[in-house]
């Protein structure tokens, strides 16, 4: 079942406008996207859709265990904003694309990235959730978990803990995805509360900032 949450109404014809980051206090909105197999597409067609200027630091944690990232080199013809491979310790800002690499958890501490050893070195790896888990203990600003397309449920796990922290899930149209699986999954744990195609999704996330920025 989708919770639909009413305060954050469905937006068409949003138009980005600058938005100003909350980066003093280190509390501006953070977006996970989780995706894997088909995820590029989304990927792409989300960025396509957001301004460079809009207050939000965006992740994107592409559950990839053995094969190195290209992500890092391929996005950023699609956003103006900065695209980084996350190292250890590299701070988290506003207005830039962060990438997770290959054979490594995520977690954040003290507004900063810190890598670990895969912690699920066989099977489907479970680094999304690893990750929005992290999110909900350690940083104090909105969190958006985003599902995309992808195999297994990678993410579904954690997003009821992100709506308990007060942050906002979506999950990508399954009939727009590549690969259905993790959307589904995250639909299937009743903790999703927008089901939209990559470019409505862009247009929720400029919605939410322009709240958190006011």
């Amino acid at each position: 079942m989708v919770r639909i949450c009413p305060k954050f109404s469905t937006g068409n014809g949003i138009h980005p406008t600058k938005m100003n980051a909350k980066s003093h206090t280190g509390k501006f909105p953070i977006v996970c996207v989780g995706g894997s197999a088909g995820g590029l597409d989304a990927y792409i067609r989300l960025l396509r859709n957001l301004p460079s200027d809009m207050g939000v630091a965006i992740v994107i944690v592409n559950h990839l265990r053995t094969v190195g990232t290209l992500l890092h080199e391929i996005l950023p013809q699609y956003t103006s904003m900065p695209v980084h491979l996350i190292t250890e310790k590299l701070d988290i800002e506003p207005n830039q694309v962060f990438i997770i690499p290959e054979k490594r958890d995520l977690h954040i501490l003290n507004g900063q990235f810190l890598l670990k050893p895969i912690s699920k070195p066989r099977g489907w790896p479970d680094v999304i959730t690893v990750f929005m888990h992290s999110l909900t203990k350690n940083w104090k600003g909105k969190l958006i978990a985003v599902i995309v397309s992808g195999y297994d449920g990678d993410g579904a796990e954690a997003l009821c803990d992100i709506q308990e922290t007060g942050g906002i899930t979506i999950a990508q149209k399954p009939e727009t995805a590549g690969q259905p699986d993790m959307p589904e999954s995250a639909i299937a744990s009743g903790c999703i509360d927008f089901v939209l195609s990559p470019e409505d999704i862009a247009k929720k996330i400029i919605e939410i900032a322009r709240l958190e920025a006011n």
